[in-house]
């Protein structure tokens, strides 16, 4: 795997890794995590495709900004963007997950001529507007949780939450990597990427008319015990036309990780499926509004 610097528009160095030949597909990871979450992906996926991995700003061996204005959701853009460049993709395949779900998604509203198409697992918190108020506030917790811990105090309690612990039901030696992993990250970026990033993004619902207009092929993965993205994640099934959703069962937030087997086959099965140019939008006859398709009798009309 060759590792490779990226500088981007405001001169922050990115560290990206790609592995593979092929079609290039770029993988943007999640907050807990960094470039070496999505290693049973590349190892998979590596065989037929040019895989790209990055850590994000904030996240060593990447560079750790000090001011706080070089977080935010629209930096998290445009580092993808630097990274597709700097490596010389002019259109890739992105995969991301929640943190970098969020990212995959502006940035194919963004720049739709950068994305074939894109993946997003365990995406949703704080999306819902009713939500927004209550994980600002959590951010806010979890930042103070490590300014007064640090960060391995702050890893083992935050991997160890309602949508986390199955992973660790799981697999332990996976889970204990992660949480090693994480607290390995240093604290200034840590709290850079919170309260720059995760709490000042904006809502995706405030994106209901550009998600509904979204052409890139689009797949959706979701565990069905992570309460905080299963209702957005339907939502975006239903919004965004060339889309599908795999509800994972007994499965919380940390997909690629926890349930690594399932999502390579869906992932491999959903890009087989944009190659041959067979993920399409919904079926018009496939459209909600009645429970058979039957229309009922008249009102007032006779039945046997």
């Amino acid at each position: 795997m060759s590792a490779q610097a990226v500088v981007t528009s405001d001169g922050v160095e990115l560290h990206a890794e790609s592995a593979g030949r092929g079609n290039p597909v770029l993988f943007v990871h999640e907050y807990a995590g960094d470039h070496r979450s999505w290693e049973p992906q590349i190892r998979r996926f590596s065989r037929s495709h040019r895989c790209i991995a990055y850590a994000a700003r904030g996240y060593p061996p990447s560079q750790v900004p000090a001011a706080p204005g070089a977080y935010s959701q629209q930096r998290a853009v445009d580092d993808a963007v630097a990274v597709l460049d700097g490596l010389g993709v002019e259109r890739a395949d992105v995969v991301g997950s929640s943190m970098g779900g969020f990212a995959g998604l502006h940035l194919a509203l963004q720049h739709p001529a950068r994305v074939r198409s894109l993946v997003i697992a365990g995406t949703g918190y704080g999306a819902r507007p009713s939500e927004a108020r209550r994980f600002r506030d959590e951010c806010e917790a979890i930042a103070r949780m490590i300014e007064g811990s640090g960060m391995e105090s702050f890893a083992r309690q935050y991997l160890s939450g309602p949508a986390r612990v199955q992973f660790r039901n799981k697999d332990s030696r996976g889970w204990e990597q992660l949480v090693r992993e994480l607290g390995e990250h240093p604290a200034a970026g840590a709290l850079a990427t919170l309260r720059g990033v995760q709490q000042q993004r904006p809502s995706l619902y405030s994106l209901e008319a550009e998600l509904s207009a979204l052409e890139a092929p689009v797949l959706i993965l979701a565990g069905d015990e992570d309460d905080g993205c299963l209702e957005t994640s339907l939502w975006l099934k239903r919004l965004i036309p060339r889309s599908g959703l795999v509800v994972l069962p007994k499965s919380g937030h940390t997909l690629n990780l926890e349930e690594p087997d399932l999502v390579n086959a869906f992932i491999a099965d959903f890009l087989g499926r944009v190659a041959a140019g067979a993920w399409g939008p919904r079926d018009p006859r496939a459209a909600p509004g009645s429970i058979t398709g039957i229309p009922p009798p008249a009102s007032g009309s006779a039945s046997s």
